[in-house]
């Protein structure tokens, strides 16, 4: 890795689940292409759950940006998080883009998914595009990046 190289030229927030106070059910990223990124990375945060509340998370593909043929990335899932240790954690899940999703059939669109199970709980996901293909990464940040300094 370059020394001089920055943090922002090498890595994109692609798409974000912002904190909130989730209440039980599933929430999503928007779809992204996957084509701008050899690496790929879910980060996945808990604050203070809910009493018995469980969460789970996955990398799901897609063969365009409205999510046609949804299907799990393989082997691409946290294991669950539960209450009893899960308070104040981060977890993440990372995909190799040319190995990873199903690029023979067309999938190159990906989301995180993020499942709160039994009682609402605080949490927050972001999406990474990790060593861009073309261009400095900070090119392909969502619209709500508001700043890099």
């Amino acid at each position: 890795m370059n020394a001089n190289m920055k943090y922002t030229e090498s890595v994109s927030v692609l798409a974000t689940i912002d904190p909130v106070s989730q209440a039980a059910g599933t929430v999503t990223t928007g779809w992204v292409s996957a084509a701008n990124f050899h690496r790929l990375c879910a980060e996945i945060q808990t604050g203070v759950m809910g009493a018995a509340a469980t969460l789970d998370a996955k990398v799901q593909q897609a063969t365009d940006a409205i999510g046609t043929n949804v299907k799990d990335v393989p082997n691409k899932a946290i294991n669950q998080i539960v209450k009893a240790s899960g308070d104040g954690k981060q977890a993440y899940i990372e995909v190799v883009a040319d190995n990873d999703l199903d690029g023979t059939n067309g999938f190159a669109y990906v989301r995180l998914s993020m499942t709160v199970g039994t009682a609402a709980s605080l949490i927050a996901g972001k999406l990474l595009g990790i060593a861009p293909r073309f261009a400095s990464a900070s090119a392909f940040n969502q619209a709500a990046v508001a700043q890099i300094v």
